[in-house]
């Protein structure tokens, strides 16, 4: 993020490492803040882009299948990077036979983390953890996600601002299947 203009009257002026070319550019106005100045956010259309990585178009998926024989039970770890215009829409989803499943999920341009650990009729108040990180996460730039478990404990890292907690009940590894 770049400073802005302290007054009506001054220009702000950044010169940027590699040169952009677009065809279009898009003003979004953000939030006000409370001094009465206003955040932007500039967006850039119709740049030449190769892409060596998956590509959705909103009715796509990927399923990734894990060596059963390299799964480890004790320690679980997900690390991704995306990068998306889209404010809402599922990153991942891995679900197993008791009731366990993980969501990440992109909701109003923030990153939610949905864990249900077994059977809600069977542990109905262990049944789900939801955490939330991250804001602004659909500007089209690179963003790295990192999910750790070990035991009870699991570290949630989005653009590497963590939130650890404490999975609640006796879970000492997520029963998932081997398909993402």
């Amino acid at each position: 993020a770049f400073s802005g203009n302290t007054n009506a009257d001054s220009v702000v002026y950044y010169k940027l490492q590699h040169s952009i070319k677009a065809r279009f550019l898009r003003f979004v106005p953000l939030d006000w803040n409370p001094n009465g100045r206003i955040g932007m956010r500039i967006e850039v259309y119709g740049c030449t882009y190769r892409s060596e990585v998956v590509g959705f178009d909103g009715k796509s998926c990927l399923i990734y299948t894990f060596n059963q024989k390299l799964m480890s039970a004790l320690k679980d770890v997900i690390s991704l990077k995306f990068k998306t215009m889209q404010s809402d829409g599922i990153l991942l989803h891995r679900e197993g036979k008791n009731g366990d499943h993980i969501t990440l999920e992109l909701i109003k341009g923030k990153l939610s983390l949905l864990i249900n650990l077994g059977d809600t009729k069977t542990h109905p108040s262990n049944a789900q953890i939801n955490i939330t990180l991250g804001s602004l996460l659909d500007d089209q730039h690179w963003h790295s996600v990192l999910i750790e478990q070990f035991n009870n404990q699991v570290n949630f890292t989005v653009d590497k601002h963590t939130h650890h907690f404490h999975a609640k009940g006796e879970f000492n590894y997520w029963d998932l299947d081997y398909e993402v």
